[in-house]
């Protein structure tokens, strides 16, 4: 697809790299079948190739309006579309260029600036979602049926072993998480205690910046990625031997930390190194249990039946497909079959948020397929995707460390 950028883009970094996507796209098509908008909505500039049609006009000097912005807002970001394409496109990166650009040339209302300010800056600050969801706990029992079911249940305490081992693997603290879940941090450190490898959550880190990066806050994504870079930096070189994250998105966004600070000189190696640390805990467990196979409690009757939601950020992000059933299945789980699995559940971040009315059929889809194998539960690997999904699932919705951590027997040298 041939592209020439207006001449005030000219020279400009990120617009280089919007060229050099946009010309890899054959415009072919195959994109459209993946994408979970268009097959919604049916509309050609809610697909992929119609989004990279906006996007290129916009950086060819037409203009941007409320309608082009509309139809980019629309995108989960799930990238289906990559795998999907037999080019090559990479329009996960493309789609936050095209954003950060039509915010720039077409201001949304005040009402609107105020709302994905106010989403970047809460849930990104894990003392602000502490404080709101310990408010929201508070007056959850008074609170009509539609609103109690958006509040997620408070959490039961989750001790981590102490770092007793050589071997450390590292994590990030985040932002939603350790208020939210911090069961699926604490499951994994309890897994990799048994391998003789200690999960250490270090201070001064926080938020990976997603959140920031898929709302158009370029800024304050990059003053993320430099934060966890430099908490990180001193422990990676005393010895640390990956880097992981319990919840997929977070994955996939320290994932792309190499390529979103390629172009800043004090940060462009380490961030490469960041990217190339990273381990998704499935991948890391499953190699683990190969030359040391881990004991387990047995499954309890009527339990064994599970239905697995593999998010979009682990199967499209990190492109890993696998690993989580691998484990799921030797630990004695049953996995129901579930149709349209490449498809998103609508969580996609604040897309639920900000996008209800889609967000809300997605999941609806979404768990009809994974419901009709009449699973006992269902297990997903993202902190966003469980919530979404627990709103209105008629089974519980779990995270898999939590899962299979519950099948360890009890190790009296664990003491937290």
């Amino acid at each position: 697809m041939r592209i020439e950028l207006e001449d005030s883009l000219q020279g400009q970094v990120d617009a280089a790299d919007a060229s050099r996507i946009i010309q890899s796209c054959v415009h072919c098509g195959l994109c459209t079948a993946a994408c979970p908008t268009y097959e919604l909505l049916d509309h050609e500039l809610d697909s992929p190739r119609g989004r990279i049609y906006l996007i290129r006009e916009m950086l060819q000097g037409a203009p941007a309006s409320a309608t082009t912005r509309e139809h980019l807002d629309r995108c989960l970001s799930c990238r289906a579309c990559e795998p999907a394409c037999p080019s090559g496109v990479e329009y996960g990166h493309l789609i936050d260029i095209g954003r950060q650009e039509i915010e720039r040339r077409a201001p949304r209302p005040a009402a609107q600036r105020w709302l994905r300010s106010l989403l970047r800056r809460s849930l990104s600050n894990e003392r602000l979602v502490r404080m709101a969801l310990g408010l929201a706990w508070r007056v959850r029992p008074v609170l009509p049926a539609r609103l109690k079911a958006r509040v997620p249940p408070r959490p039961s305490h989750s001790a981590w072993p102490r770092a007793r081992h050589a071997r450390r693997v590292l994590t990030l603290r985040g932002c939603v998480q350790p208020t939210l879940a911090p069961g699926y941090d604490a499951a994994l450190a309890r897994l990799l205690d048994r391998f003789g490898i200690s999960l250490v959550g270090i201070e001064g880190t926080g938020c990976c910046g997603a959140l920031s990066q898929h709302l158009g806050g370029a800024d304050q994504t990059a003053n993320a990625m430099r934060r966890n870079i430099d908490a990180w930096w001193p422990l990676l070189d005393q010895g640390a031997e990956a880097i992981v994250a319990s919840s997929s998105g977070c994955g996939a966004m320290l994932k792309d930390y190499g390529h979103l600070l390629q172009h800043d000189p004090a940060y462009a190696a380490k961030a490469r190194r960041i990217s190339a640390m990273l381990r998704d805990p499935a991948q890391l467990l499953v190699d683990l249990w190969e030359s040391q196979p881990l004991t387990l409690q047995p499954v309890s009757p009527g339990e064994e039946r599970l239905a697995y939601h593999a998010p979009c950020t682990q199967q499209h992000g990190l492109r890993i497909q696998g690993p989580v059933e691998a484990l799921l299945k030797r630990a004695g789980y049953q996995l129901a079959p579930v149709a349209e699995p490449h498809m998103c559940c609508g969580s996609a971040g604040t897309f639920s948020i900000l996008q209800p009315e889609l967000a809300g059929r997605l999941r609806e889809r979404k768990l009809g397929h994974l419901t009709a194998g009449l699973p006992m539960r269902i297990a997903s690997a993202n902190i966003g995707c469980i919530l979404h999904l627990q709103q209105t699932s008629p089974v519980a919705v779990h995270h898999w460390l939590e899962l299979l951590e519950a099948r360890l027997p009890v190790d009296s040298g664990e003491a937290a």
